[in-house]
């Protein structure tokens, strides 16, 4: 078997080119190879690059909006990656290409360069490793492609925001077997927060190679940097009287941004040794650095509204290595079609970091929260309550078939053995060190039946695990400590997939029940520590949309039930709520483009975003988050081939809400009304 061109089409999809319109048809991310959706035992959404494009997309937390069932978590104060929540549990679990991401604190990525954003609901532990049950991400990134095409776009919003884009792609020989694509973007200006100026730049190369027929090179980077003042968002505290506005800013004017550095290289390999196995891989090199001052809510006071605060300086740096090689096979035995995967990884993950901070005090530093004024003198840093390096190390095997048992009846089943070794080492005065060594094998079984020659159902059991960081109590009559067991979790889920409207839409349900064990709760001998022994449990319903109603209108969007509780701890009731966890969430993106007649090239949008009330904290009691419905619309126009403008209104009705929260007295207030508008000229 020879090997493909450097590049995909849209006409001939694969499981990493481009996708013509909303709707995939094959997918690489739930399989680690080239599968049909429809075929596939587990619950997947792809967000692809026509519809980020409609949605005038930034960042990868705007294409998550309409994916169905997704919401969002804590922001990092506005520094780097957004954590998630799928399925109830919270996850910051990306990939990029099937590599790691989300080691350390990492950037966001920026929509610019994403050719397809994959959402796998349920454990991806069998293919990926450690990581949370709830969900997992991969982003596809955008290839080189074989005709040459310089795309410059620009964006402004009503809130302060420009932003402009270049991306470059083409050949760079005669034979087309080496390529490039270049992505750039600039980015910065106001926010909707009071005294947050954001400025954001990165760089995206990326370089294919067509060796010879049979093997494939392709070297990979993306170094950005984002500059953003720590921005917790509004406060909950016990006793506060009422919630600042959504744009006032905790924070001084003067206290400066911090710097949030990452650097990501990768080479990537395929080799076809012939027409039925194929060799591929590669490594993956992350450097990343956070650094700058900041200031942090310390407590309330006792009028409710004047708000304690700590001015901080901290500097936190990660190194991260990963090497991945899969082997993958066709061929037949006793009649079955099997499709054999087998792969090892290895990663080795470093991270140290120091934090210094004024005084705790709840009257240091003070604020009111309703009449803020700005410009009091920087408290002296007094405390380093954080001084600390760590260590993950990871060995990984794995093995997986997908077996043709009849043309209808499909089976996929694998396994993962896993060993982690986990180092801490601290250099604060009563801290302790602690490491933790395990192994884990984490299968997965799933199986698909064609009813019709457009309605499958499937079923899929699969288990997680992830390991714990922090110290137990101290070993009795001694001074050392150990790590923790790692959480552990298993998941059931039963789906049945649908391809409508002769095949240009595809719908798809799923329940589940995910449980999850080894979480961390309060030790029952000594409160100040903790203990691996709570449990959790979720089970649900998904429903999600994506592809073509009419040739003109097009769709993507989801519903999702979520019964979300603790089920077991030291402290929480039974039947506690989980942070940032609603009961019930749609989404649901609509747009139409004239294809014919005076109005050709122009298209129209409206999209909703429903979200029920939600947990501010996973405590016996605690505030929420009320319940929001927001509605954007969108519009663009292509002039001709060369020239796309966009208008585009977000948040219509400047519904006022709170978009997720945080460290149990923080919540995130949504962006108000925000008018956007935009051009991009292809030369």
């Amino acid at each position: 078997m020879q090997a493909t061109s450097i590049v995909g089409t849209a006409d001939d999809e694969s499981a990493q080119g481009p996708v013509k319109g909303y709707r995939a048809t094959r997918s690489a991310s739930a399989t680690r190879t080239d599968t049909s959706i429809h075929e596939t035992p587990q619950s997947i959404s792809v967000v692809t690059k026509d519809a980020v494009e409609d949605l005038s997309a930034t960042r990868l937390q705007d294409a998550l909006d309409y994916a169905g069932g997704v919401g969002r978590a804590n922001n990092f104060g506005g520094q780097g990656l957004t954590t998630f929540t799928v399925r109830s549990f919270t996850t910051g679990e990306f990939y990029r290409n099937g590599f790691p991401i989300n080691r350390g604190y990492p950037n966001m990525p920026d929509a610019n360069t994403i050719e397809r954003l994959e959402v796998l609901r349920g454990p991806a532990t069998m293919l990926y490793g450690r990581g949370d049950p709830g969900g997992t991400f991969n982003v596809v990134s955008k290839q080189p492609l074989a005709e040459r095409s310089v795309t410059l776009g620009s964006q402004l919003d009503s809130q302060g925001m420009r932003r402009g884009t270049l991306d470059a792609s083409g050949p760079l020989d005669d034979e087309g077997r080496l390529a490039y694509r270049l992505n750039v973007v600039g980015e910065g200006g106001d926010t909707f927060r009071d005294h947050v100026q954001t400025e954001r730049y990165g760089v995206t190369p990326v370089l294919s190679w067509q060796v010879n027929d049979d093997t494939r090179v392709v070297f990979e980077g993306d170094f950005m940097r984002n500059n953003h003042p720590l921005d917790r968002g509004v406060t909950h505290y016990p006793g506060q009287i009422g919630t600042a506005s959504r744009s006032t800013f905790f924070g001084e004017k003067d206290a400066g941004k911090l710097h949030n550095d990452n650097n990501m290289a990768q080479v990537r390999f395929e080799h076809f040794i012939n027409e039925n196995w194929t060799l591929g891989g590669g490594v993956q090199w992350l450097d990343g650095s956070l650094a700058g001052n900041a200031v942090e809510a310390n407590g309330i006071g006792t009028d409710g509204r004047t708000l304690g605060r700590n001015f901080n300086d901290r500097k936190l740096e990660w190194t991260d290595r990963d090497g991945q090689l899969n082997l993958t096979g066709h061929f037949s035995t006793a009649g079955l079609e099997h499709t054999l995967l087998t792969g090892i990884e290895v990663e080795n993950y470093d991270y140290k970091s120091i934090i210094q901070r004024s005084s705790g005090a709840v009257t240091a530093y003070p604020i009111d929260i309703f009449d803020p004024v700005y410009g009091q003198a920087r408290p002296a840093l007094t405390r380093t309550p954080t001084h600390d390096k760590e260590n993950l190390k990871t060995y990984s095997a794995f093995v997986q078939d997908q077996v043709a048992l009849t043309d209808r009846l499909k089976v996929l089943a694998g396994a993962r053995f896993e060993r982690f070794e986990h180092d801490y080492d601290t250099y604060v005065a009563g801290g302790r060190d602690w490491s933790k060594a395990d192994n884990a094998v984490t299968p997965r079984v799933g199986f698909t039946y064609d009813l019709t020659e457009t309605v499958a159902v499937y079923a899929d059991a699969a288990r997680s695990f992830k390991p714990n960081t922090g110290a137990s109590r101290p070993i009795t009559g001694t001074v050392a400590s150990n790590g923790f067991e790692p959480e552990k979790g298993k998941s059931v889920e039963l789906g049945i997939k649908w391809e409508a409207l002769d095949r240009q839409l595809s719908v798809d349900a799923a329940v589940y029940q995910i449980e999850k064990r080894n979480v961390l709760t309060t030790d029952p001998v000594d409160n100040t520590y903790s203990v691996a022994a709570g449990q959790v449990r979720s089970r649900g319903l998904d429903i999600n949309v994506a592809g073509n109603l009419t040739p003109e209108w097009r769709v993507i969007g989801g519903y999702a039930y979520v019964d979300a509780e603790v089920t077991k701890d030291n402290t929480l009731k039974s039947g506690t709520r989980l942070l940032n966890i609603p009961r019930n969430s749609l989404s649901l993106l609509n747009v139409y483009e004239f294809q014919d007649g005076s109005l050709k090239g122009l298209g129209l949008g409206a999209g909703a975003r429903y979200v029920d009330e939600r947990a501010g904290q996973t405590a016996n009691s605690g505030f929420s988050m009320a319940a929001y419905t927001v509605f954007d619309l969108l519009g663009y126009y292509k002039v001709n081939e060369h020239v796309r403008l966009n208008l585009d209104v977000k948040n219509l009705f400047n519904r006022d809400y709170e978009e997720g929260a945080f460290g149990n007295v923080y919540a995130y207030p949504g962006a108000p009304r925000t008018v956007q508008v935009g051009i991009a000229y292809t030369l």
